[in-house]
């Protein structure tokens, strides 16, 4: 098994949102014994230098529902006790050249 193999197995499926200055990365990926786990990876551009900072967070499947629950129920508390608006953001309303620039801006070394 060479390196293509791991690769090949590491990254099942990758879900990119874009969310105004941050865009979230859902990410499956597969441990060496196929079983999969969720990574979240929160990604805002440094206004100062430009640079990506990346936080990310494992969720392993044993935990979904407990995480699905903790996150509902956190949410479901700020919308009862404040007004929220939530905001779409569409790729197509950006200008061609920002959205270029967002595209091709993003790159993995963690």
């Amino acid at each position: 098994m060479g390196d293509y193999d791991n690769k090949e197995r590491e990254e099942v499926y990758s879900k990119k949102v874009r969310a105004g200055k941050r865009t979230y990365f859902f990410d499956v990926k597969a441990t060496r014994s196929n079983d999969y786990y969720v990574t979240i990876t929160e990604s805002k551009k440094r206004l100062e230098d430009g640079v990506f900072v990346k936080h990310k967070i494992f969720l392993y499947k044993e935990d979904f529902e407990k995480f699905a629950e903790g996150l509902k129920d956190t949410v479901d508390y700020i919308k009862a006790n404040q007004e929220v608006t939530e905001k779409r953001y569409e790729f197509l309303d950006a200008p061609v050249e920002v959205a270029k620039t967002v595209e091709d801006d993003f790159s993995f070394e963690i």
